[in-house]
């Protein structure tokens, strides 16, 4: 009899998690099951690291692999949550619209004027005008230099 119960918790369970989208989303996304594979191998590193029989608060304060690692496990959970709390139409939807090239082109434009000297010259004379390029020539004379018999 508790056979025959566990077993048809266990189909309910089944048909449960069938039921579920997170559930759906997890078995269909290869990014979410990739970004969670990568969180857990990168939390078993740290944790290898730290059960590695150094003293734990030196692994946690000193340990910049172990630093690594939790931050890695960190940024893969985070990218996997933001993955599955995404419908699947926004999943899906084409990334880099109009503003996003506009931007691409407004820091290529920025780095060619910043590191190319005559097309900044021709931006700047485009939009200010030629410089003039003149000789001075002073209009008034010198003065005269006082003599060596005056005192001043």
């Amino acid at each position: 009899m508790a056979k025959k119960k566990k077993a048809a918790a266990a189909v309910g369970a089944v048909e449960a998690a069938r039921a579920n989208p997170y559930v759906q989303r997890v078995v269909e996304d290869d990014e979410i099951r990739d970004n969670v594979r990568v969180a857990f191998e990168a939390a078993r590193d740290a944790y290898d690291r730290l059960a590695n029989g150094k003293a734990v608060s030196k692994t946690l304060t000193d340990d910049k692999k172990f630093h690594k690692d939790l931050q890695a496990a960190a940024e893969a959970l985070k990218d996997a949550g933001a993955s599955l709390s995404k419908s699947p139409k926004k999943a899906k939807k084409r990334k880099g619209g109009f503003g996003r090239k506009l931007l691409l082109l407004g820091v290529g434009a920025g780095l060619a004027l910043a590191l190319s000297a005559d097309l900044r010259s021709k931006v700047l004379d485009a939009l200010f005008g030629a410089e003039e390029e003149f000789d001075y020539t002073s209009t008034t004379a010198p003065s005269a230099a006082p003599t060596a018999g005056t005192a001043a």
